[in-house]
């Protein structure tokens, strides 16, 4: 089957809102993962480049699930993108997302092939990975800091436990 008909196929086994639900996640956890703790706008930078990144090394998956995904994600007219969220209460944004999670690994076990959900989960795990990954945190003029401050760790950590891999 063509790479193009495996995606149709892949978003016609869910309704019009889970779709939405599974194409406009991985740039809202993008946002999670920049706000996980307050960032100089270089580092968020260089982090939105990062989990933009890990979104399109989705195209890469053994998974038609996460290809169609990655494709509806680049066949989105610019009109049609939600703006980009920002979080006026950190926590309540960060509390938001990860709820969205939880309602997306419930729609994927009740209607994906069990290794599509699998792959999904790990590749939405994977773009907040390389979104925490991306920047060093603290330090002096670069030098120093942690790879993945506590804050970001504990993102993450939050974020296995919503898409049901721990």
């Amino acid at each position: 089957m063509a790479a193009g008909r495996r995606g149709q196929v892949a978003a016609m086994a869910f309704p019009p809102g889970e779709w939405e639900l599974l194409t406009h996640l991985p740039a809202r956890v993008i946002v999670a993962a920049t706000s996980a703790e307050p960032d100089a706008p270089r580092r968020t930078v260089a982090e939105g480049l990062a989990g933009l990144d890990a979104i399109a090394a989705g195209r890469a998956f053994d998974s038609d699930l996460v290809r169609a995904v990655v494709s509806a994600i680049y066949a989105e007219a610019d009109d049609d993108r939600p703006a980009a969220e920002e979080f006026t209460d950190r926590a309540a944004g960060l509390a938001e997302v990860l709820e969205a999670c939880r309602r997306a690994t419930a729609v994927l076990s009740a209607r994906a092939d069990p290794a599509d959900s699998a792959a999904y989960r790990q590749w939405v795990q994977s773009v907040a990975a390389r979104v925490c990954g991306a920047a060093r945190s603290g330090g002096v003029l670069g030098l120093g800091g942690e790879k993945v401050s506590a804050a970001e760790r504990r993102f993450l950590d939050d974020l296995a436990v919503a898409l049901a891999l721990r």
